[in-house]
């Protein structure tokens, strides 16, 4: 013990942990017990983790000191396993758009066109329909401190998961609908994973953190298909390795994939899910308030994990006493982690819930009117544009510049290779243009001109079935000025998707009048969402026969063009709030005064 020198506070520093933990102790504790947790930090031994665990202490989110950037945006790994958490929800989604009409078809190989596709557009609305009803009631579970948000996301993908397995093992249109009913309703997982996003860095790293959203949705939306294609009916696409007389199907081949032959994509869904269910468990952190000193079993085992894999790699210290420092450093590490586990261990304040009924204020209604007007052209975007690639061409000559009709007559692989591209615009855009724009223009600016440019790419759409083509009709259109508009049209739409998506989801996470209500208003505006997702492709099918009939192909473009000039005219009305527009009783006592809304 003589030849040990004790390093000063001073003279020593460790990284992130030891940061986040000063940050959570009050100021007058923060110089006491800086050294001694150094030293205990430093044991040759890693520390044994205390019953309450010290993750969500260490990952408390600080203010940055550096300019907002990708390099150094805190809490990589919470925002990575979020993205993956979004993710999986889409790669489910798309999965199952790729084979619906297939699988649907096996259940009934009679059918009719128009009713699979009926039953096609059932399957997906009732998804949606569910959780209409479930999305608001899983923000208030995420709000309540008995739950918190990381229950609800393990909660909402084993429940998604459970339903994929479901739907791999069902032989009728009715089961499928029931089981994608029960995931719909389960799935709580929008709300949650947004709301944690936004706890778990710096309100100056938001504009870049929300980003990995629409990221995800994007990588969903390029391997979701291209898996639940290729993983389909395996026996038949694949016959000399799951076929009769082979190594894995031996004499009569898998029966399993025989007797359901689209049951492979579905059951990849729910392995995605499962794992991300499993990564979120060990990896993510809580990030409600009242459960941050709550004992996190998951995290505790996934610390364990990392440890036992780092310790190999770990740097073995030397220190000495320094002249005039603490004599008996042993019995100092012990007594502060005493300390340590006592304030762990204090039970925090009652926080004050805001009631319901005053969460309506006049920001959050318009907030919620633009999302509703956004994702109800999103949602028929998506459908009329498949409908009008395959819409086949007229021989008709226009009758005016309104009064034309038909369509382009694309085969199924062109489209999906028109679809593809939409998901590598959007990567793009996404992490190069829209961090610098969305910093020059500002939060509500960038999100109110973006939505300028979509009544612009819906009335032009139509009019490519009027520019000339190398073939003749009926036959698919080509021709390199018809690509040409395609790429026009879709870079509009992209552009405008990519700065408005993600603002909106800031201006909704912004627009919350209290933080104890975040979660909340999370779950109301996916409860919005889903609402106007699933009635927008129902509505624009209708118009888009109605113009059909009347040889009119561009009134359903039209009137969805309406639509988005009504939601960007909507958006003037928008605020970037604060977050915390509401003070309630003895707050403004403690310092919690609410910054001004800034445009």
């Amino acid at each position: 013990m003589e030849n040990l020198r004790l390093p000063s506070p001073e003279s020593f520093m460790l990284d992130e942990p030891l940061d986040g933990l000063a940050q959570d102790f009050p100021a007058e504790e923060k110089t006491k017990y800086a050294a001694p947790i150094s030293i205990a930090c430093l044991a040759p031994q890693p520390p044994r983790l205390p019953s309450e665990s010290l993750l969500n202490v260490f990952q408390t989110p600080a203010a940055p000191s550096k300019m907002p950037s990708w390099a150094n945006m805190p809490q990589k790994t919470q925002l990575f396993v979020l993205f993956l958490s979004r993710f999986a929800d889409f790669f489910q989604m798309a999965c199952l758009q790729a084979i619906m009409f297939h699988q649907l078809r096996s259940f009934d190989p009679e059918a009719a066109d128009a009713k699979i596709s009926k039953q096609a557009g059932i399957l997906t609305g009732v998804f949606t329909s569910a959780q209409i009803v479930t999305g608001l009631l899983w923000g208030r579970v995420a709000d309540y401190p008995q739950m918190g948000r990381k229950r609800v996301l393990v909660l909402g993908f084993v429940g998604t998961a459970i339903s994929c397995i479901g739907i791999a093992f069902s032989r009728s249109f009715g089961a499928v609908v029931a089981w994608r009913c029960v995931g719909g309703g389960i799935n709580g997982t929008v709300g949650a994973a947004r709301t944690m996003l936004a706890e778990s860095v710096p309100k100056s790293y938001h504009s870049r953190a929300f980003l990995i959203l629409p990221l995800a949705f994007n990588v969903a939306q390029i391997f979701g298909p291209i898996l639940g294609g290729a993983m389909a009916d395996p026996v038949k696409l694949y016959p000399q390795l799951f076929g009769p007389s082979t190594i894995l199907g031996g004499k009569d081949g898998v029966m399993w994939m025989q007797s359901f032959p689209y049951a492979a994509p579905n059951l990849l869904s729910a392995f995605v899910c499962l794992l991300e269910a499993l990564l979120i468990y060990v990896m993510a952190f809580e990030t409600l308030e009242a459960r941050k000193h709550v004992r996190d079993r998951g995290a505790e085992f996934g610390q364990s994990i990392y440890h036992f894999l780092t310790r190999p790699f770990g740097k073995q210290y030397a220190y000495s006493k320094l002249d005039g420092d603490i004599e008996s450093p042993t019995a100092n590490i012990e007594m502060d982690r005493q300390a340590l586990a006592e304030k762990m261990s204090a039970k925090p304040k009652t926080r004050q819930i805001l009631p319901f009924s005053r969460i309506w204020t006049k920001n959050l209604l318009f907030t919620l009117l633009s999302i509703a007007l956004f994702d109800f052209h999103m949602g028929a975007f998506t459908s009329l544009w498949l409908i009008f690639l395959s819409t086949a061409r007229t021989l008709e000559a226009p009758k005016s510049i309104v009064l034309f009709s038909g369509g382009l007559s694309f085969p199924p692989p062109t489209i999906g290779w028109a679809m593809s591209i939409l998901g590598f615009i959007g990567i793009a855009l996404q992490l190069t243009l829209y961090p610098r724009i969305s910093s020059r223009l500002g939060l509500v600016r960038s999100f109110q001109y973006s939505l300028a440019l979509f009544p612009l790419a819906y009335f032009l759409t139509p009019y490519l079935a009027r520019i000339p083509c190398t073939t003749e009709a009926p036959a698919p259109a080509s021709g390199i000025f018809l690509w040409m508009g395609i790429a026009t049209v879709l870079f509009l739409q992209v552009a405008a998707r990519t700065f408005a998506l993600p603002a909106s989801i800031l201006l909704l996470n912004n627009s919350s009048p209290h933080p104890s209500v975040l979660a909340t208003v999370h779950g109301l505006g996916s409860s919005t969402s889903a609402a106007f997702r699933t009635i927008g492709p129902m509505v624009a099918g209708h118009w888009f026969a109605d113009g059909i009939r009347s040889g009119m192909v561009g009134w359903a473009w039209w009137m969805v063009a309406l639509v988005a000039f009504a939601g960007f005219v909507a958006s003037w009305w928008v605020k970037n709030g604060s977050g915390h527009q509401i003070l309630l009783e003895g707050e403004k006592r403690e310092g919690v005064e609410p910054a001004r809304p800034r445009n």
